[in-house]
This record gives structure tokens, sequence and C-alpha cells, in this order.
């Protein structure tokens, strides 16, 4: 039986030392990390390694549900992929676990919570930039690439693969740079 943990926070300038060290003191021989959105499973590749090692009497720990995901059916699904591998899920916080019935019930409740808190989340940051683009101060969101260092690589002959490995994303971010620039 192994004490697996995983780790998620949703940016990267999100720090996930305080749920490593959680996992840690809990007594998890193996932790896998990321920083990716929780919304769902794509590009979650740390989280499907863990499904995959998982064997019979392992036990998958998280510090908080919202860590395994923030939709209820996808959370439910996670953890039905665990038991039919004869795993277990753990929550620390509160502390829940699939061992036994009621922790079934307790876990999807608070996965319920977990989807309506996201939409609630949702919700306020729609607001606020209706009321941003209202008051004429709204900028849009940050740029994720540098855009003149993209064609900077492009007039260097590089193409959208060699710049995408250079700038750390895809491709098709490179493409949509490249579009948007007659």
């Amino acid at each position: 039986m192994a004490r697996i943990g995983y780790a998620r926070v949703s940016t990267a300038d999100q720090d996930l030392e305080t749920q490593v060290a959680k996992l840690r003191a809990e007594g998890c021989e193996l932790i896998r990390s990321e920083k990716v959105s929780g919304a769902s499973r794509d590009g979650r590749a740390e989280l499907a390694t863990v499904l995959d090692f998982l064997r019979p009497a392992d036990e998958l720990v998280v510090t908080r549900l919202d860590r395994l995901g923030r939709d209820t059916r996808d959370v439910l699904n996670l953890i039905y992929e665990c038991e039919q591998k004869g795993a277990f899920v753990t929550v620390l916080d509160p502390h829940v676990s699939t061992r036994g019935e009621m922790g079934h019930i307790v876990l999807t409740v608070l996965g319920m919570v977990a989807q309506m808190e996201r939409r609630f989340i949702r919700e306020r940051q729609r607001e606020g930039i209706e009321q941003a683009k209202r008051a004429g101060s709204y900028k849009g969101g940050k740029p994720r690439l540098d855009r003149d260092l993209v064609l900077q690589l492009r007039q260097e002959g590089n193409g959208p693969a060699a710049i995408a490995k250079a700038m750390s994303c895809s491709r098709m971010q490179v493409y949509r740079i490249l579009q948007i620039v007659p």
C-alpha cells in the first residue's frame, strides 16, 4: 500500500509548497504536483500519471477536494476510477476518506460545493470585468506571450514549432500571433 500525494494550483505564480509540506507530513511516499486549472482534466499530466500508477490498497491524498477538481462530475469520476483500481481517496481538509460509506456522501457534497464555488468565482469575475468596462478602465487580460519576440524569431527564419519550443508554449499560440500580424 502506497500513499500518493497530489498537489495542484491553478496558476504559475501560485505556490505549491504548503500543499507539498502537508502531504509529506501525512506520510505520502510519492507526491506529484502541477500548476494547471482544475476546471477539467485537460492538461493535467501529473494527475493522469498518478491515476495510472495507482494499485489496489493505494491511497491518493489531496489537501482539499478542490485540488482534485472543481467539477462535481469530474471529481466523482476520479474517485470512481480510483475505486475501480481498489484504491482509496483521502482529503485532508476536512479529513474525509472513501474507505467508509459516509466518506462517499461527504465527498459528493464537497464536490458540489467546489463546483458551485467555481461558478461564483466566474460570476464575480464577469461582474468585475463589466464594471471595469463601464468605468473605461478595462484593459483586457495580460498577454501570455511576448508577441514581439515571436515576430522576431519568425523574421529570423524560425518556424512555428521552433518558436513554440523556444517560448515554451503551444504551436497554436504561435499560429494565433502570426495570423494577427499582416
